[in-house]
């Protein structure tokens, strides 16, 4: 499908812009004015500060922990170079959509939108029109949800499907990161907290 077939597909559906979504903890996150230096060192703020999510603020209740999650997340979703940034979001959202996680799901697929400046994609993806994805797009999803499955369901197919789509090998290695690091992410989020 060409990028003139997807624009005209998706004409079809409605363009919809998802609103952000909040994340309340069960625990109470660390209050800025509170935290020890560790923390505030963890989260890379200065006792000036005044917004730092309550998501990172939870997290940091073990400053260590928090650091080598970051510093992951960091190396695999902000990294120059190899899989477009779009794509990482887009594996991501594939994760969170399998996983339940409705905040991330919704902080990805804005992600994604705005990356690629068009909503067209996520717009398909909420009205359960995969039929409009292009072939790349469509892809990544199938092997999103097929490895975020559990047990995983992912098998060659898919990874020939992403080869198909263009990707290299290198691409694929980021794109399961990304994947991976949501099958993780959303499982921590769910106890820590929920979504309004």
């Amino acid at each position: 499908m060409t990028t003139a077939d997807t624009r005209t597909k998706t004409a079809e559906i409605p363009q919809i812009k998802l609103k952000p979504l909040s994340w309340t903890p069960y625990l109470p996150p660390v209050e800025i004015n509170e935290a020890t230096p560790r923390q505030l060192a963890a989260m890379q703020v200065t006792p000036s500060a005044k917004k730092v999510s309550p998501y990172v603020r939870t997290l940091a209740h073990d400053p260590d922990s928090y650091v080598a999650r970051t510093l992951l997340f960091n190396a695999i979703m902000y990294v120059e170079g190899g899989l477009p940034r779009e794509d990482r979001e887009l594996g991501a959202l594939g994760a969170s959509l399998v996983n339940g996680c409705r905040y991330c799901a919704n902080v990805h697929a804005r992600q994604h939108s705005r990356l690629r400046d068009s909503a067209a994609v996520i717009s398909a993806l909420y009205a359960g029109r995969r039929d409009l994805l292009a072939p790349r797009d469509a892809a990544i999803m199938d092997f999103a949800e097929a490895l975020t499955a559990t047990p995983p369901r992912a098998e060659a197919r898919h990874l020939a499907a992403l080869k198909a789509a263009g990707m290299d090998n290198t691409e694929i290695i980021d794109l399961i990161h990304a994947i991976a690091i949501f099958g993780w992410a959303n499982r921590l989020m769910h106890p820590l907290g929920h979504s309004t």
